[in-house]
């Protein structure tokens, strides 16, 4: 149990971000959230931790912009994507007054716009497909629109009717058979729930969710108030350059338009992970509809693998399992992660697109100080190799490779490079420190294996020894 004040905790944290490098298991050398925040050209970053399923701290770094006046733990940004598994509970808390039904025809629904209809097809989507990204619709993400204007309706979004900058929401491939994320389809589910309740969105997210957990600093009101908007950090895509009037409007408010703080984010990620253990919780759900949202939607999919409920990606299982959803806005990041075993989880937000990269830093250091299980598939190298006769010479449709055995590694040599060293992990597998390179021998000798797969980047290749 630790020993350390809050304070030190803290101090722990943000003097020990470590920047990751493209090889899996190493980084830079520790440096200072301040110092990270100078190199990516980041004016405010902030964050919140939560532990035993409380909020243990929040801290706000930097400027609301360049030279403005300082972020403070009030300072609303914006959430990009996250805004999705929020709408999630709130179409949850809908499905649970029997409003709506997760597995009813959309078009049976709509009213303002309808799913139209394709070479004579016309196709069936659900609700829930819609939260877990499998209804085979189109439209990955939305670039916003400028402050000053125009701005487009949710259904000139869905038709792709100007002043909408994005193409018509469609159906292109077979609903309810593969995962393809989509922030079209989300749009129209969030046309879907104002149809049916008659309640414009923002006022209908702040009834369900923002204002039953106290969520004081969070508004899906695209534009902001001028008030709020006031006191918001202001986007900054590259190069600390601020967006003209600050940010960019989002009229896709379900996909992308929360305003929120790292602070708000953490009370909801407590409240989720209390009712899910069936603790009060101001969330309003029943511990099985929050469970519900956490399983895979698709037949293939299982626990422990990486998957998208129902508005939340989830991975990992037992202690391990966690559920999680990134953000990008233009000029803006954020990230949300939970680990309900064990009552943990952090949240990072920065108003920096060229600082995407402090998240996973911020998470990483939050881990170690609070002693999350490792997230990532960090090989754990072993000291020796096993007696088997590794060395000899593999040939591929295209190439050859010698390997050769030096102490406690293996040398492999690819043609017109030099010798790579690689070390037995744990799991079996060779790795690599100097590149992201994986070897795995098989073969019906276990002694003498008769196979090779090389693993490196995105590509994997099979060699048989051949001497």
């Amino acid at each position: 149990m630790s020993t350390l004040s809050l304070e030190e905790q803290i101090h722990r944290v943000v003097s020990d971000l470590r920047e990751e490098t493209t090889i899996p298991g190493q980084y830079g050398l520790p440096t200072s959230v301040h110092q990270r925040m100078a190199q990516t050209r980041t004016p405010a970053l902030s964050v919140g931790v939560i532990d035993k399923f409380e909020v243990a701290w929040t801290r706000t770094f930097g400027t609301l912009a360049v030279g403005a006046e300082p972020a403070r733990a009030n300072t609303p940004f914006q959430s990009g994507s996250i805004s999705k598994p929020v709408f999630a509970l709130a179409v949850m808390k809908l499905v649970e007054t029997g409003v709506i039904d997760l597995d009813t025809d959309v078009n049976d629904y709509l009213k303002s716009w309808r799913l139209p209809e394709r070479d004579g097809w016309q196709p069936r989507i659900t609700l829930r497909q819609l939260l877990s990204h499998t209804a085979g619709t189109t439209i990955h993400g939305f670039p916003g629109y400028p402050a000053s204007g125009p701005w487009p309706t949710t259904p000139q979004v869905l038709r792709g009717a100007p002043p909408a900058n994005t193409q018509p929401v469609v159906v292109d491939i077979l609903p309810g058979t593969q995962h393809r994320y989509s922030g079209g389809g989300t749009t129209i589910a969030q046309q879907l729930v104002v149809d049916v309740t008659g309640t414009p969105f923002p006022e209908l997210m702040r009834k369900l969710i923002l204002e039953p957990i106290g969520l004081t600093d969070s508004s899906f009101e695209q534009p902001p108030p001028s008030a709020f908007a006031k006191r918001a950090a202001r986007g900054h895509p590259l190069n600390c350059t601020e967006i003209e009037g600050g940010h960019h409007v989002y009229p896709e408010m379900a996909a992308a338009g929360l305003w929120t703080t790292a602070a708000d984010l953490t009370a909801l990620g407590v409240e989720m992970m209390r009712s899910l253990r069936g603790d009060v919780s101001k969330l309003g759900l029943a511990p099985e509809t929050v469970s519900s949202m956490l399983r895979p939607q698709l037949p293939a999919q299982e626990i422990g693998q990486e998957f998208v409920g129902l508005g939340w990606f989830c991975a990992g299982k037992d202690q391990n399992f966690r559920f999680f959803h990134h953000g990008w806005d233009h000029g803006y990041v954020a990230t949300m992660l939970m680990l309900p075993a064990i009552g943990k989880g952090a949240v990072v937000m920065l108003n920096s697109n060229q600082g995407s990269m402090l998240r996973g830093e911020v998470m990483a250091a939050v881990g170690r100080e609070y002693g999350w299980p490792v997230l990532q598939d960090i090989p754990e190298i072993s000291e020796v190799v096993p007696d088997v006769a590794y060395a000899g010479t593999y040939e591929s449709v295209n190439r050859k490779v010698g390997v050769a055995q030096q102490s406690n590694r293996l040398l492999i040599e690819f043609s017109c490079q030099r010798e790579l060293a690689v070390y037995p992990a744990v799991a079996g597998d060779f790795v690599a420190k100097a590149l992201n390179l994986r070897l795995r021998f098989a073969g019906d000798d276990t002694a003498r294996p008769s196979e090779l797969t090389v693993v490196t980047g995105n590509k994997t290749e099979l060699f048989k020894r051949i001497d």
